[in-house]
């Protein structure tokens, strides 16, 4: 859940601070977020394929082989950050311009990504080292990070966007370097405690006598697929949020406070949708295939625990949670039928990204991808028609979200019944 919450409390404090601003300053953030989040799950799909990998090898006991999978999995990793670094300092005005309407959000957005594409090699780095941590079972470092980041992103946050602690009032560019030197900081704080805590020995981790081709293809070949689901399901999103931005500023402002408010409830769905993947790769590495089901049954048990408590604080007081981002009534009042729409997606949320990251942990990763793909294309014609055909109030547009989940819970289900997957070798 720390690790899930990391990049969650970055978009919750920059969307509160900047909904003080206004609503075209909440707008942009929001769409500039979106749009570098897409080329941040490049480096998360890569990262799912590593975890994977590093579950199935400590199951086996195969511990020198943990090391040599992160050793080459950080030469891919920097390719990886150098080409998502030139994307966005070469490409992103012009990509902005063909993605957004609205001039005032548009010349924010563009001032937003000025400063922030500067953390994607960190960004890319630091899901490398959560995935060794996950794989490994061991998640009390994420909690440290977690919380380095966000003190370090509340501070400047604080500091840049208003001016405060003497530093110089920089509006939405503070928040775009908070964020960067949140990043920094924990990327910072996961090396030296590699180099210290870890038993860097025992796992093999350092250093990298010879760069094995054939491991390096193994691993790009089961992590591709995890990119490529990771990049067309949050793309698909970017895209639900492009046409509702052309719908006007205020679904745009509506939907910046419902994402970021969806996004802290999801936090429990995502950190046992992670769990459900290593551990699955865990036990098959273990020789216990067939415990997945009961594994599946207890994650799911779980992670409703949590979740019903999120969902019924944001159910009960939806204008309350609105007016943290807000100081415009009209907005916040405005924002109360989407929130609920959004309690609503995130319980059937629970079990479908559970079960689909069940799927991906078995090591079928190219199913996975086939699977979400499938599902997009319903999920974007619902959009098309909400927004485009037959145009709708905004939270009849988030009502795809309860779409998606009902469709992705219903597909991994299927294929976890009927499928082969208990033979796969990674």
């Amino acid at each position: 859940m720390a690790g899930n919450l990391a990049q969650t409390i970055i978009t919750f404090v920059d969307t509160a601070f900047l909904g003080h601003l206004g609503t075209v300053e909440l707008g942009a953030a929001m769409m500039a977020g979106l749009y570098y989040y897409v080329f941040s799950t490049l480096a998360w799909g890569f990262a799912t394929g590593i975890q994977i990998i590093v579950a199935r090898r400590f199951g086996e006991n195969n511990l020198p082989e943990v090391g040599a999978v992160f050793k080459h999995g950080l030469l891919v990793v920097a390719a990886l950050s150098v080409l998502l670094f030139l994307l966005l300092h070469c490409c992103t005005d012009v990509l902005l311009k063909g993605i957004i309407s609205s001039p005032d959000i548009l010349k924010v957005s563009e001032e937003f990504m000025q400063y922030r594409h500067y953390g994607i090699i960190f960004v890319c780095f630091n899901f490398l080292f959560r995935s060794l941590y996950v794989g490994l079972s061991d998640t009390k470092i994420i909690i440290y990070t977690t919380l380095l980041m966000a003190v370090v992103n509340i501070f400047f946050d604080y500091s840049f966007i208003f001016g405060h602690c003497r530093m110089p009032e920089l509006g939405v560019s503070g928040a775009a370097i908070a964020s960067v030197l949140a990043e920094i900081s924990a990327f910072i704080f996961f090396i030296f405690y590699t180099l210290f805590r870890l038993p860097t020995r025992k796992y093999g981790i350092f250093p990298i006598k010879k760069v094995r081709m054939p491991l390096v293809k193994s691993i790009v070949g089961l992590s591709l697929p995890t990119m490529g689901q990771r990049l067309v399901s949050f793309g698909a999103w970017f895209v639900f949020f492009v046409m509702i931005e052309r719908t006007g500023e205020l679904a745009v402002a509506v939907s910046g406070i419902v994402r970021s408010a969806y996004m802290v409830i999801l936090v429990p769905v995502f950190a046992f949708a992670a769990s459900a993947n290593t551990l699955t790769s865990r036990i098959i590495g273990e020789g216990h295939a067939d415990e997945v089901g009961h594994l599946l049954r207890r994650i799911l048990k779980i992670c409703l625990c949590f979740l019903v408590v999120l969902v019924a604080v944001c159910a009960v007081i939806p204008d309350t949670i609105a007016t943290i981002y807000t100081d415009d009534a009209a907005l916040a009042a405005a924002s109360v039928p989407s929130l609920r729409v959004v309690c609503v997606s995130a319980l059937l949320m629970s079990g479908a990204c559970i079960l689909f990251e069940t799927v991906s942990g078995t090591g079928k990763t190219m199913v996975a991808f086939i699977l979400e793909s499938a599902i997009l294309v319903a999920y974007i014609g619902y959009i098309l028609l909400v927004t485009k055909v037959f145009p709708m109030p905004v939270e009849v547009i988030w009502v795809a979200e309860i779409l998606y989940a009902t469709l992705l819970g219903v597909v991994s289900w299927g294929y976890l019944k009927k499928g082969n997957w208990r033979e796969k070798r990674i």
